[in-house]
């Protein structure tokens, strides 16, 4: 056979059954669903959205903020009283978990905690005085995230600084949310404008902090300015300083998700690496913190709902790609990918919509079974 022939039969078998394996170390490719707080017979839906050192992971089981030790037991995040659900966002390799948690009666107003593996208890940022959200956390120990409608970071507890709108933007800007650090210290938020000009105008971006504090933010470039109904928004930041997020059209039953890539020195628009093949769109969710690789889910929206949705899996170069469900499940099911680490995991939610089960979720070697959809 030629090598021309060799190549078109090698990638018939890769669409058809998953990608070529990627280089790296060995792994054993397979799709982990991990257990519930409210295991039985159809058990309340979780997430995967960060991963720790020592096989941890975090994020949210049955409403409540939980992770998940290396024999994949599922633990409970101890709730302060009167709180009753949650989520951990991030986890660093001291095993230093930040995340938010809601009151009962209180849907809508978050409050920022911190929570060391072990511990009897949780630390509330401000305690709980204001509304707060704590995002992310690095190695250093240094955490991200809003109170009381500021931008901030903490350090073994106490601010360290707050985190300033860019000066040369317009005065109505306010930062929205604290969305990542990265092991320098480099911090990527989303700031949003709005007022009126004759008409209404505005915009949402993201933002970059320099480590420090010693040099000023960053407004980053979008493709769309002056348009109410679009939100373009950070997702996280890489040790490179390479920033993730996607921009988002909604209106009415009109909705477009597009993904976002921006590299220093963000002195240019975004990057769309595309989309999934079979799905109209993309969003960028989460990113390794050192192997270019960004996650998230792609979705075909029927009258302006997403009734297809699968998690997106992009190597950094080509098209996104898609992550598999697991063997047996039913062919409608859905799911999302929210975090990946540098040892080819990704972590997110699956959703078997034949057993009307809810799982959190861990692709492990995901860049080996990543594929395009025929």
């Amino acid at each position: 056979m030629s090598a021309a022939a060799t190549a078109v039969v090698l990638a018939g078998l890769i669409t058809a059954a998953g990608p070529a394996a990627a280089a790296g170390p060995a792994c054993t490719p397979d799709i982990l669903r991990l257990p519930s707080l409210a295991d039985g017979p159809a058990p309340a839906g979780g997430a995967v959205r960060a991963f720790g050192a020592g096989g941890l992971v975090a994020g949210d089981s049955a409403g409540l903020p939980a992770y998940w030790t290396a024999d994949h037991a599922v633990h409970a995040v101890p709730l302060p009283e009167g709180f009753v659900s949650g989520q951990v966002l991030a986890v660093n390799a001291k095993g230093l978990m930040v995340g938010t948690l809601r009151r009962a009666g209180e849907y809508t107003t978050s409050y920022g905690f911190t929570y060391q593996r072990g511990a009897s208890e949780v630390r509330l940022i401000g305690g709980a005085a204001a509304s707060s959200a704590v995002t992310d956390v690095n190695d250093a120990g240094r955490v991200v995230g809003m109170e009381g409608g500021v931008a901030k970071e903490w350090l073994n507890g106490a601010v360290v600084r707050e985190l300033p709108v860019p000066a040369d933007e317009h005065p109505s800007v306010r930062i929205v949310s604290v969305d990542g650090i990265n092991a320098r210290g480099d911090i990527v938020g989303t700031a949003q404008t709005s007022y009126e000009d004759d008409q209404l105008r505005g915009k949402t971006f993201p933002v970059v902090w320099p480590s420090g504090g010693g040099y000023p933010p960053y407004s980053l470039r979008v493709w769309t300015e002056d348009d109410w109904t679009v939100r373009t928004a950070a997702a996280g930041i890489d040790d490179r300083g390479r920033v993730v997020g996607h921009e988002d059209l909604s209106h009415r039953d009109w909705q477009e998700r597009k993904p976002a890539v921006w590299k220093k020195p963000y002195d240019a628009l975004p990057n769309d690496p595309g989309r999934v093949k079979g799905y109209d769109h993309v969003t960028f969710d989460g990113l390794s913190p050192a192997t270019n690789v960004a996650v998230g889910s792609a979705m075909t929206f029927v009258e302006g709902y997403a009734n297809f949705l699968h998690a997106a899996y992009w190597p950094g170069t080509g098209a996104p790609l898609a992550l598999p469900h697991p063997a047996g499940t039913s062919p409608d099911s859905r799911s999302s990918a929210f975090a990946a680490s540098d040892d080819d995991r990704v972590g997110g939610t699956f959703y078997d919509w034949g057993a009307m089960k809810g799982s959190a979720v861990v692709w492990n070697c995901a860049s080996k079974q990543a594929y395009a959809p025929q």
